[in-house]
């Protein structure tokens, strides 16, 4: 199975892979998502590539209200 699905989320500052994994592991650990070998310091989004649409629905639902 491959990763159709993706949502691109605002986050700004350094270390976003770390910090939305450690998110990720806490908040969704049934969701298997693919995130870029890296994100330049000066971006302010994200974009996560999910399997599902449902996980990509979960992904949406648990970041709502949630500023990384």
């Amino acid at each position: 199975m491959t990763f159709r699905y993706s949502h691109t989320f605002p986050i700004s500052g350094p270390n976003k892979l770390p910090r939305f994994k450690q998110w990720a592991a806490e908040n969704i650990p049934g969701v298997a998502v693919s995130l870029p070998p890296q994100v330049p310091v000066k971006s302010e989004a994200l974009t996560v590539r999910l399997k599902s649409i449902n996980d990509r629905n979960t992904l949406i639902g648990k970041l709502e209200g949630v500023s990384l």
